[in-house]
């Protein structure tokens, strides 16, 4: 009997991409457009949030940092504030580096749930975190919070079963549900998808409190250098976005045929991120073709600064009730308590 030999499969490219993926259509609506945008959330497959860990560590990245310092500083006060065996869910929960310090300081906490859109990812981290906390319920979901996800409801007899976020019970009063919501992800939103996330936020945290990291509105000059570094990181970062379409969709990005692109609009006060064509060229993805004229852009992401009031006004037309604020001595960055409406 003869073998067949073919030509080894790239592991990492699928061989039937998936045309009707949340990725996929979002993407193929993105390129049809004008001007052409995609939702920032499509960096996070594993690739990209292992960029965004090494982004994180970068000299020129300050929030970071920063967050973390003040989280060291003021922790002990926050876990005072969510009082003992509080529930504790973290939006977006990347590598949960940050939620140890809260865990840290916490009396008796009764749950940790961590949620991503990246399964494989979080699957790692959640594994790391259990080791080194044993004894913590740790419940991860994967699922885009930006969306209808399930989540594990509280029982009074103190076990979890999943029920739709968007239909969760009030809180119970043995214990508070306290979202965290770090790194300024919140500026990631227009204005306006700020508020929708703040008003689903009050849906699952009903009783409960919110801890949401904010970046504030600075000298453009530091903003530049954080999302332009020397290293190149924010940039491939960026780039991963075309990797990931040419690995899981089977789109043909040249990426050298593509540059990043990021600077602050000032009247806007937000960070714009953009791929920019650097030549008139045309791209396939699911069937279908899209033209790119030289310079055109693909906007893949916005990154809002905020004041402390600014944060505040958008956070109460959710219902929430401001409560305390920590920043740095510097004033880079800041931490918001708010109070979630019943």
């Amino acid at each position: 009997m003869n073998a067949i030999l073919s030509t080894p499969r790239d592991p990492a490219v699928r061989s039937s991409p998936d045309a009707a993926s949340p990725f996929a259509l979002d993407l193929l609506a993105a390129l049809g457009g004008q001007p052409k945008s995609i939702a920032p959330k499509y960096f996070y497959d594993e690739a990209g949030s292992r960029l965004f860990d090494q982004i994180c560590d970068l000299p020129e990245y300050y929030p970071t940092r920063t967050e973390l310092g003040i989280l060291r500083r003021h922790a002990p006060e926050i876990a005072a504030l969510m009082g003992p065996q509080a529930e504790l869910v973290e939006f977006g929960a990347g590598s949960l580096t940050k939620v140890r310090l809260l865990l840290d300081a916490m009396q008796s906490p009764k749950a940790y749930l961590p949620i991503d859109i990246s399964g494989d990812y979080l699957a790692d981290s959640v594994r790391a975190l259990q080791a080194q906390y044993p004894r913590l319920q740790v419940l991860p979901v994967v699922a885009d919070y930006t969306r209808v996800f399930t989540l594990p409801t509280r029982q009074r007899q103190g076990h979890f079963e999943d029920s739709s976020v968007i239909e969760s019970e009030a809180a119970h009063a043995q214990s508070m549900r306290v979202g965290f919501f770090p790194g300024s992800t919140i500026g990631n939103f227009t204005p306006a998808e700020a508020v929708d996330f703040f008003r689903m936020a009050a849906k699952v945290l009903q009783g409960g409190a919110l801890l949401v990291g904010a970046d504030l509105i600075k000298d453009p000059g530091i903003l530049h250098a954080a999302y332009s570094d020397a290293a190149g990181v924010t940039a491939a970062f960026n780039l991963n976005l075309l990797s990931r379409a040419n690995r899981e969709l089977g789109a043909n990005f040249d990426l050298a045929q593509f540059a990043h692109s990021a600077f602050y609009n000032a009247p806007l006060q937000r960070i714009e991120m953009h791929l920019m064509s650097r030549v008139r060229q045309q791209v396939a993805l699911c069937g279908q073709s899209f033209s790119f004229e030289e310079g055109e852009t693909l906007h893949t992401e916005n990154s809002y600064k905020f004041t402390v009031d600014g944060l505040r006004a958008l956070a109460m037309q959710a219902g929430f009730t401001p409560g305390p604020v920590w920043t740095d001595a510097q004033r880079l960055f800041s931490l918001h308590w708010l109070v979630a409406p019943m």
